[in-house]
């Protein structure tokens, strides 16, 4: 996600002199010293120095270690820390960066890995105007960006757009299965899937529509569409989504309280 946010941001025009990156492992740096020539380092501290914006892209289980660690620099610097650690709230990043760090908290998905992500940010009240603003822009650099009200919303990003690649991935599996089963091979079925789901995705993006309508024009009375509805709809598939949804949403709420 980190190299994510570098190209993206470098292919946006983002001057790479201002940029840097720290990881413990060298050949980490020494691939994103292809994607951009940055400054790297294996301290994190380093690479902190000067900076008025961090990113904390490390996994969740270690980010008390890293953040501690970290917390006379960004003190120091007055940086603004921007986390993408599912599950680190932020009151467990304000106990390790001290209570007056401006922490941006945000869900984004793999998507982002492309330039197409989704992203959900929450800021606490440290983060001013300004502040905001450079979020956006970072993480716009990987895709879209929507603030949330209230911390506990996060949770919904995560169980909507944090997972939901998996959910669409599942979906197109499925679908290129069953069009092996009727007689398409192998290759062709799962591009029919990718390209239908992609030529869906980008049509209700350009369309004042709104997504009950699109489905609903697609169906033609006693057509095939219609009959395939009908089906999904008696299988309860609205309640299915809503359940699976439900469990991604109740495991981030224990997973904030198991890592913070």
């Amino acid at each position: 996600m980190a190299t994510s946010i570098i190209g993206g941001l470098v292919a946006q025009g983002y001057p790479s002199g201002t940029l840097s990156a720290s990881d413990p492992y060298q050949p980490s740096l020494d691939n994103i010293r292809k994607l951009a020539d940055i400054f790297t380092s294996t301290n994190n501290n380093e690479v902190i120095a000067g900076a008025s914006i961090v990113v904390l892209a490390v996994k969740p289980q270690i980010m008390a270690n890293v953040a501690s660690g970290i917390r006379g620099a960004v003190d120091r610097e007055g940086a603004l820390v921007i986390s993408i650690a599912a599950g680190i709230t932020i009151g467990s990043l304000e106990k390790w960066l001290g209570r007056g760090a401006a922490i941006v908290r945000c869900m984004p998905n793999t998507p982002a890995l492309v330039q197409a992500g989704a992203t959900g940010l929450y800021g606490n009240a440290s983060v001013s105007e300004e502040h905001r603003k450079q979020a956006e822009k970072i993480l716009n650099a990987t895709g879209i960006t929507r603030w949330v009200e209230h911390e506990t919303l996060l949770d919904a990003v995560t169980a909507l757009s944090g997972s939901g690649p998996a959910y669409f991935f599942m979906f197109m599996e499925a679908m290129a299965e069953v069009g092996v089963k009727m007689g398409l091979d192998k290759e062709t079925s799962e591009q029919l899937a990718m390209h239908t789901c992609s030529g869906a995705a980008k049509m209700a993006l350009q369309s004042e529509l709104d997504l009950v309508e699109l489905r609903r024009r697609v169906c033609s009375p006693g057509g095939t569409t219609l009959k395939a509805v009908e089906t999904f709809e008696q299988v309860g598939l609205a309640q299915l989504i809503e359940s699976a949804m439900q469990a991604a949403f109740d495991r981030s709420v224990e997973m904030a309280k198991e890592l913070g």
